[in-house]
Parts: structure tokens; C-alpha cells; sequence
């Protein structure tokens, strides 16, 4: 019988921290701050160190907008339709943003989430081409869309906040069927911040022509502790709510010591 009130506490104990690492309460108050719905992975190298808030959309599938182009830069460097080299030549048509509308290098390609950039290296690569990489390296539900040069957009492919984790861990890694130098000049140009104590990668992304709107951030962090890697969505409707990504994912980090 003494060992009732041992067993009690480490029942509850466990309950409590099962709770906890599916509906993050920090990350909820967070995502209440900023008035928006959606879902936020924090997850150390090893996994060992979890916290999600809001676990069932964690587990959704969505359009991956423009975080795709972390995994297009690899297979576009791949097939050898780009290099670390490479300038996008402007073709004088407006695209709505300034920052699109001039020539544009790898990394101001991916900065910029230029996306006739990435149109013209899918055209390159071809959708049978692209098929053979997701079955290869496992990403998302594999599948691409009529159009191989928007199917990452309002196509087919689909990619939960989980999957996500997972392709940012191989890519810090460098445990993917590409050449280690690409993978590198991959994370060179991933870099969104750095500070004496830490480097912050990244990608934003938006699937603003579907039907269900989602807006992305994913990366990394590197700090002197080793590195801890970040998935978010959010129902994202509106331009303005862009800002939103980047200042929910900060606020964590920060409340959780990693920044």
C-alpha cells in the first residue's frame, strides 16, 4: 500500500508530460498572442527534446509553398541545371515585387523565394525527374500535378510539419543521396541570421492560389549546445500576416533557451 501514492505521482507525472509535449502551452500562448491557428515542432538533434503544440495538425498534410525550394535547390544542383554559380536572367515582365523583378543569384533566388526562378529549374528538371527524387529521398506524399512548374504550389504534392523535421535533419546532416558540396552550398544559402551565439536557417513559404491557404517557416538553429530544428503552419489568408512566421518561431525559441 505504500507504494500507491509512488505509483499515483509517477501516473500523473507521466500524463502530464505526455499532455505537455502534444499541446506545448508556451507555443499556444504564443500562437493565441499573434491571434492566428496553427502548428509548431521543436525538436532537438536526437529527438529526445520535443515540443509540439497542436499535435493533429502537426500531422496534416499541406502544400509546401516555398519551403519546397530547400529540396528543389538539391535536386536542381543534382540533375545540373543550376550551380552555386548560377544568375537568373530578369526577362523585363513585372512579377509584382520589386526584389523579383531583376536578375537573381542561388542564394537571393531562394532569399527572395523568387519563384519564376525555381519555374524555370523545374521546366529543366521535368516531372518524371522529380518523381524519381521524392521516391528516392521520401518526401512528402510524393506526388507532383499537372503542372510541373506550380505543383508545389496549388499542386499535388502535399508535406506535414513532421516530414519537414525529418528533410531538415538530413540536410543539417548531410545524410542525402546528393553531393555533400551541394548540400553545403545549400545551408550557405539557407543562413537567415547569425549572432555570436547562434545561426538561424531558414525557409518561408506561402500557398496563397489554394484552397487551403498555408504559410510556412522551417530551418534550423546551430547554437553552442548543438543544433535544434523548428516546423511551423499557420492558416494564412492575408499578406500581412507574412511577419507572423518568422515572429512566432523567434518567440519560442527565445522562451525556450535555444536563442
Amino acid at each position: 500500500m505504500k507504494n500507491i501514492p509512488i505509483l499515483m505521482s509517477a501516473t500523473l507525472l507521466l500524463s502530464s508530460l505526455a499532455v505537455y509535449a502534444e499541446d506545448d502551452v508556451l507555443i499556444k500562448q504564443t500562437f493565441k498572442k499573434y491571434a492566428v491557428k496553427g502548428t509548431m515542432i521543436v525538436s532537438s538533434h536526437d529527438g529526445s527534446q520535443q515540443y509540439v503544440y497542436n499535435k493533429k495538425r502537426s500531422e496534416q498534410e499541406f502544400l509546401p509553398a516555398s519551403t519546397f525550394k530547400l529540396l528543389n535547390t538539391l535536386i536542381g544542383l543534382k540533375e545540373g541545371v543550376i550551380s552555386e554559380n548560377t544568375v537568373f536572367t530578369w526577362d523585363g515582365k513585372d512579377r509584382g515585387w520589386n526584389m523579383w523583378n531583376k536578375d537573381q543569384t542561388l542564394q537571393s533566388a531562394l532569399a527572395y523565394s523568387c519563384v519564376w526562378c525555381y519555374q524555370q529549374i523545374a521546366q529543366k528538371v521535368g516531372n518524371s525527374k522529380y518523381l524519381y527524387h521524392f521516391d528516392k529521398v521520401n518526401y512528402g506524399n510524393k506526388k507532383t500535378g499537372p503542372n510541373v512548374q506550380r505543383f508545389w504550389l496549388d499542386g499535388n504534392l502535399r508535406v506535414t510539419a513532421w516530414q519537414q523535421i525529418d528533410l531538415l535533419k538530413k540536410i543539417y546532416d548531410e545524410k542525402l543521396p546528393y553531393p555533400k558540396k551541394d548540400i553545403k552550398t545549400l545551408k550557405r544559402i539557407m543562413v537567415v541570421e547569425k549572432s555570436p551565439n547562434y545561426t538561424l536557417y531558414g525557409k518561408t513559404g506561402w500557398a496563397n492560389n489554394a484552397i487551403q491557404q498555408v504559410g510556412w517557416f522551417v530551418g534550423f538553429v546551430e547554437t553552442k549546445t548543438g543544433p535544434w530544428f523548428f516546423a511551423m503552419n499557420i492558416e494564412m489568408n492575408d499578406i500581412k500576416q507574412a511577419s507572423v512566421r518568422k515572429a512566432i518561431t523567434k518567440e519560442v525559441l527565445l522562451s525556450k533557451k535555444i536563442l
